[in-house]
């Protein structure tokens, strides 16, 4: 048993490696170290340099020199390279401000907006913080300012200058208003004057659920098209058939059918006579009516002009000293002329044009007969005066 531990022995001591002592490495004697019973390869001897100060009692060799005969061992491995610094931005924090071109798809939130209620309830659109000057940001032309009644009641001006902040760098600026007091007649009517004075949209929520599913639903149609809120019609003759006839009012999809299946087709029911129209079950007096008058009234309504006859005015029968006749040739009658109905407007300018020309013309000859008035009494006092002599 002995001879085979002093057998193992040695072989275990192959892979043990043994650590120098302090005494060792820093001591005085060289000559410890040179009676080391450790291979020459884990301790090599020291530089010269090192030598010769190691007998000196504080040894300028460092630690890495000490140990740097462990490198050369088959324990040793380098360590592993640095990290390389990446050059990629990193991402922003949750909350950070951003600007709206690393967001195109999310809700822009202004930093005022930090601590306001309606933002818990923005479930469907991301949204993030930005430096941006309306309250929100839609879309690319669009945005919106939030007010409330009660806040507009405590400064009723606010309104007015978040709107001119904006001035014309939107196409589409929402006004969206929570109705959150009881008595909403005059605040609401400031918010809806200025809204349409500034050419604004005015979105009235009762409840900040509702707010921000406006603010949700403006944001996932931004780019959708308007197919969505437009009259889906077939191409088919049916569906056109119906759709004609169901935009005369009282006409329902009912009618259609029971039109559709009397006469076969629109131009045949175009034609149809009032009674033919009324032989068919379930249409009525007033829908036949109304039928008939859509197909056969003209698409421009001309309304008769009557023949208006300008009655003659009193100076007119002074000046002509004739009396008024009626449309037959028979003189009117004194007392007949109060029994009609006055005259209609253009009758009345008619006679008044005509007294205002008669007047002017008897001012003339009245004029011209003083004229002539003149040079005739001078002649006659003259001949008075041959008579006196």
């Amino acid at each position: 048993m002995d001879g085979e531990q002093g057998r193992q022995r040695p072989d275990s001591g192959k892979n043990l490696i043994k650590i120098p002592s302090y005494q060792e490495v820093f001591g005085n004697g060289a000559a410890a170290s040179s009676s080391s019973s450790t291979p020459p390869s884990y301790n090599p001897p020291l530089p010269s340099a090192a030598a010769a100060a190691a007998g000196s009692s504080s040894s300028s060799s460092s630690f890495s020199e000490a140990f740097s005969f462990l490198k050369s061992s088959e324990f040793y491995s380098p360590p592993p390279p640095p990290p390389q610094q990446s050059t990629a931005p990193r991402p922003p924090l949750a909350g950070a401000t951003t600007t709206p071109s690393q967001s195109k798809n999310a809700i822009l939130v202004s930093n005022r907006q930090k601590g306001n209620p309606l933002l818990k309830h923005i479930r469907n659109a991301r949204w993030t913080f930005a430096d941006i000057v309306p309250d929100y940001v839609i879309g690319q032309s669009s945005c919106a300012l939030y007010i409330s009644l009660r806040y507009h009641l405590l400064h009723p001006d606010y309104l007015y200058y978040r709107i001119r902040e904006l001035q014309k760098n939107f196409k589409l600026r929402v006004i969206l208003c929570h109705i959150d007091i009881e008595d909403v007649v005059k605040p609401l009517h400031e918010v809806t004057r200025t809204s349409l004075l500034h050419d604004c949209t005015l979105l009235c929520g009762w409840s900040l659920e509702e707010c921000g599913r406006y603010l949700e639903t403006i944001k996932v149609f931004e780019n959708k098209p308007a197919d969505s809120i437009r009259e889906h019609t077939d191409n088919d003759y049916l569906s056109r058939f119906t759709h004609a006839l169901t935009s005369i009012r009282r006409v329902n999809k009912t009618d259609v059918i029971t039109l559709g299946s009397s006469f076969g087709s629109l131009s045949r029911v175009m034609d149809a006579s009032m009674e033919e129209l009324a032989r068919c079950p379930g249409i009525g007096e007033r829908k036949v009516k109304r039928l008939h008058d859509t197909f056969h009234e003209p698409f421009k309504r001309v309304t008769p002009r009557p023949n208006l006859v300008v009655p003659d005015t009193p100076d007119r029968e002074k000046a002509s000293g004739q009396p008024s006749s009626t449309n037959d040739g028979t003189p009117e009658k004194p007392g007949t002329s109060k029994n009609k109905k006055g005259p209609d407007v253009k009758s009345a300018l008619t006679a008044a044009f005509a007294k205002y020309s008669e007047k002017i013309r008897s001012q003339g000859r009245e004029a011209a007969h003083e004229a002539g008035e003149g040079p005739s009494s001078s002649t006659m006092e003259g001949d008075k005066t041959k008579q006196l002599d």
